[in-house]
C-alpha cells in the first residue's frame, strides 16, 4: 500500500509527469534517487501504469468534441468494445451505471466527421451526443 509520501509523489506527477526526481524529493523530502526508487516500485506494483501527453485538439486543428452516451440495443458488448478501441475518434471510453451503458469522449475534425461516426455507432444502439462548447479543467 502506498504511503503518504508514495501519494505526495502521484499527486505531483499527476500534475506534471515530467518532473525531475530531484525536484519531486525537494518537496517531499527525500533525494531525488530515493523518490526514483519509490516511483520504479510503484510502477512494479502497478501503481503506475503509464505516462501520458495530454494536447489541446483545438490547437493542432478546428474540432469538435462530444460525449456520447450509448444505450445498446444487445447485451453482445464485445463487438462495440472492439469497435470502439478501434477508432482514433474515441479519446476516452466508459462502461457506466445509470442511464446508458458507456459513455465517450471522441474528438472528430467537423460536424460531417461527427454524423459518420454516429452513423457507425446505429447498428449498436441508440446515442445521446453532448457537443463541448468550451474545456473547464
Amino acid at each position: 500500500m502506498p504511503d503518504q509520501t508514495d501519494l505526495a509523489i502521484l499527486a505531483l506527477l499527476h500534475q506534471n509527469s515530467r518532473l525531475l526526481w530531484k525536484d519531486i524529493g525537494e518537496q517531499v523530502h527525500l533525494s531525488g534517487q530515493a523518490v526514483g526508487n519509490r516511483i520504479r516500485r510503484m510502477e512494479e506494483q502497478g501503481i503506475i501504469t503509464g505516462y501520458t501527453t495530454l494536447v489541446d485538439e483545438t490547437k493542432l486543428a478546428p474540432s469538435l468534441t462530444a460525449m456520447v452516451t450509448m444505450f445498446m440495443k444487445t447485451t453482445d458488448h464485445t463487438s462495440f468494445t472492439r469497435f470502439v478501441a478501434s477508432r482514433s475518434e474515441v479519446l476516452e471510453a466508459h462502461r457506466i451505471s445509470g442511464e446508458g451503458c458507456y459513455t465517450m469522449k471522441i474528438n472528430v475534425p467537423d460536424q460531417s466527421a461527427l454524423n459518420r461516426f454516429l452513423d457507425d455507432l446505429l447498428p449498436f444502439g441508440n446515442y445521446r451526443v453532448n457537443l463541448s462548447i468550451g474545456k473547464i479543467k
